[in-house]
């Protein structure tokens, strides 16, 4: 299986929440594991808020971090283009999504295109779940909850 994460999905790998445990699953079983090159600063970005809001500890955030920059070379990255960013402004439209989901389902599709295989994405933000399937991609996880 190839799967693509989205930012709300890598979170899950670093940090213990729900769904965290099938995430890791997930990424196991995994033949190829890609995200889009932003996904690094959006890990960051939530990381570094759970630690802003004290949902996660300042060292527990860290080390978090320092979890996910290590085994980032291990990602396949998907690289921002004009290109990319033109076809993520159309899906912003055609599916209302916000600039950086857009990014991520474009970025998803262009891999799929790119190696010729089926990419499962994963995220666990409604919006780009939603728009994953309407957008001819596979979803995961099955069902998410409300």
């Amino acid at each position: 299986m190839i799967v693509y994460l989205d930012a709300s999905a890598l979170v899950k790998r670093y940090v213990a929440e729900r769904e965290s445990n099938e995430v890791v699953e997930l990424t196991a079983s995994a033949d190829i594991v890609a995200t889009s090159v932003v996904s690094r600063a959006e890990v960051a970005a939530a990381l570094a808020r759970a630690a802003r809001l004290r949902a996660l500890g300042r060292e527990s955030a860290h080390q978090a971090q320092r979890r996910f920059s290590r085994e980032w070379p291990d990602l396949a990255r998907v690289p921002v283009t004009e290109a990319l960013v033109a076809r993520a402004e159309t899906l912003a439209w055609e599916y209302a999504l916000r600039g950086y989901d857009a990014v991520q389902l474009a970025s998803a599709l262009a891999w799929r295109e790119a190696i010729g295989e089926d990419v499962v994405l994963a995220t666990f933000d409604r919006q780009l779940w939603e728009a994953a399937p309407e957008a001819n991609l596979q979803v995961w996880p099955e069902k998410l909850e409300k």
